[in-house]
């Protein structure tokens, strides 16, 4: 079963959008583009940034999910 989570690999800020990536199999920067076109479309931004920070706190880091470090 996939699960998502921010990775430490393919991190720009947290690691969100390359966590994404990682869960569809596509390439990060395409991520981070969508959600900058996403996000500009949807009112300058502003309830995409507060969807980045919810989920920069809300999903565990790679290694909680791939090594099973706590």
């Amino acid at each position: 079963m996939k699960k998502l989570y921010k990775s430490e690999r393919n991190r720009m800020i947290s690691g969100v959008c390359g966590g994404v990536a990682d869960y569809f199999g596509i390439d990060p920067t395409l991520v981070r583009v969508g959600t900058v076109v996403i996000g500009l479309l949807m009112g300058g931004g502003f309830p995409m940034g507060i969807a980045y920070i919810v989920c920069s706190c809300i999903l565990p880091n790679e290694s909680q999910v791939k090594g099973g470090g706590d």
